[in-house]
């Protein structure tokens, strides 16, 4: 554990408890292990969308949609490959 840990206490429902502690027992590791798990990846996982939408925002609609038929208008002429046909 990091030396420079804090202490948060984090009030939830009593269901929501038991069942954090029943997923951290079938994992076999702590509730604050799997807890620092989840919220971590939840972190990540915002931080990513927040980036993911700062991009996008630079781009209008129809940039989005022009730059799709772009690519749509180079392989929408090909042959399926037999391999992606359904028989």
């Amino acid at each position: 554990m990091p030396t420079n840990a804090n202490v948060l206490t984090i009030r939830m429902p009593a269901d929501f408890t038991h069942r954090i502690g029943v997923i951290a027992e079938e994992q076999g590791v702590s509730i604050n292990q799997l807890a620092m798990y989840i919220l971590a990846k939840e972190i990540g996982n915002l931080e990513a969308g927040h980036k993911l939408s700062i991009y996008w925002n630079a781009y209008t609609k129809e940039d989005l949609f022009s730059d799709f038929d772009d690519v749509m208008g180079k392989v929408q002429n090909r042959p399926v490959p037999q391999l992606d046909t359904m028989t």
